[in-house]
């Protein structure tokens, strides 16, 4: 019988009701907010499109140095502080009436979210290490594709109605739950995050070490080629479907809602195991792997009867998707172990930037090869993940010794 797991710390469970509460707000506005901005505010798409290209730059380039920040006065307060102004922000989503407020709204909201996000990692490093960290960041992922089903519900019954005031009430909606975020975070002891070794006195400015550590840039960079992956059933899926297939469009709401449930459910079961660098790097190795047989059975779909292909689809979506839920594992505990112990704040947080890069980059990426070249452009996405596999370890081994690992670390991190 599969339960859903519940992490056994309270300060993670605080930071695990922060997911929640922050998944359902943004769940329901990612839902409501095309028709919500075009239909009730009257903005065109070429300025709908302007000012969420803007406020993703924003949530981009929010990381490190609010990261950062959290490092010197505390991530507990630093997360309580930005999601407290996110949530102000988003308030002011329900009386915006043209482009150029809404452009400022957005990038605001964008830009504090960011780095609210940075602080709640940072603020984990200090919960959790090692393998629970692992298990936490997973079960953290799990309840937040709760979160978006909650809000993905919510918005489904506002868009039902398709009136002004159900779309109101999805944005106030998504306003209420970034305003739970700080006041649950407040909740985790003061004492928690000070790390200052000197009574809560204000701690000495440190140095922004992240931008001349370059090993850590590898491995981050490595992810964000790896975390393309994550847009395949949100831009690659519903192309092949439509232009590629026999199956009916309709069976890509199905194939994601599966990809969520698993996530959901085994996503915590699939990250055990992976309790140091070197295993992280094995099951690294694994995702590329899997990804590729995900994209080379993703590449035979296209043939066959739409009963036939249906079946196929539904293999290639569970092979990606327990790719998927070993990448992010193996993700969670290198970002955390190659970072320094007191400077998680600008490590996460640029860390994090890389995987809003990857969702900037995705459609440039997936679009050509899947709609151009069909499978054959799976079959390249294929290779593309199988070298990025196999290129983590010399990354990791790099990092190590920058670290000053000893060599049987750094030997076992290759096997």
């Amino acid at each position: 019988m599969v339960r859903f797991p519940l992490p056994t710390d309270r300060n993670a469970r605080i930071l695990a009701f922060v997911s929640l509460a922050n998944a359902a707000g943004r769940g329901a506005f990612i839902t409501a907010s095309t028709l919500y901005f075009t239909r009730i505010v009257g903005l065109s798409l070429t300025e709908l499109g302007t000012g969420l290209t803007a406020a993703a730059v924003c949530g981009l380039l929010s990381g490190v140095p609010f990261g950062y920040l959290a490092d010197w006065r505390g991530p507990r307060e630093t997360a309580a502080i930005l999601l407290a102004l996110a949530a102000a922000a988003s308030v002011w989503l329900l009386v915006v009436d043209s482009f150029w407020p809404f452009l400022v709204c957005a990038c605001l909201i964008s830009l504090f979210q960011g780095g609210g996000s940075a602080a709640r990692q940072a603020a984990l490093a200090q919960v959790v290490q090692g393998a629970e960290a692992v298990a936490t960041r997973a079960y953290l992922r799990s309840i937040g594709n709760v979160g978006i089903g909650i809000g993905t519900g919510v918005a489904g019954v506002a868009l039902a109605v398709d009136t002004r005031v159900a779309y109101l009430c999805v944005m106030g909606f998504n306003a209420l739950c970034l305003a739970l975020c700080p006041l649950i975070i407040l909740r985790l002891p003061r004492s928690l995050t000070d790390t200052s070794g000197n009574g809560g006195r204000r701690p000495a400015l440190p140095p922004l070490d992240v931008v001349r550590d370059a090993p850590y840039a590898i491995v981050t960079l490595i992810n964000v080629v790896m975390m393309v992956h994550f847009q395949i059933t949100e831009i690659a899926l519903p192309l092949w479907l439509a232009r590629h297939t026999k199956a009916p469009p309709s069976m890509v709401a199905a194939l994601v809602l599966f990809n969520t449930i698993a996530v959901v459910l085994f996503q915590v079961r699939v990250s055990r195991g992976i309790s140091n660098v070197a295993e992280a790097v094995r099951s690294w190795r694994r995702s590329g792997v899997t990804l590729l047989l995900a994209c080379l059975v993703f590449a035979v779909s296209s043939v066959g009867s739409a009963v036939t292909t249906a079946i196929v689809l539904v293999v290639a979506v569970a092979i990606h998707v327990y790719g998927e839920m070993v990448q992010s594992a193996a993700a969670a505990l290198l970002s955390y172990d190659l970072a320094p112990a007191d400077k998680h704040g600008q490590y996460q947080g640029f860390f994090n930037t890389g995987m809003s890069f990857a969702q900037m980059i995705a459609p440039a990426i997936l679009i050509p090869l899947i709609v151009t070249w069909g499978a054959c452009g799976w079959m390249v996405l294929g290779v593309i993940f199988l070298i990025t596999g196999l290129a983590m370890a010399p990354a990791v081994q790099w990092a190590l010794r920058r670290q000053g690992a000893s060599t049987a670390a750094i030997r076992e991190a290759k096997a």
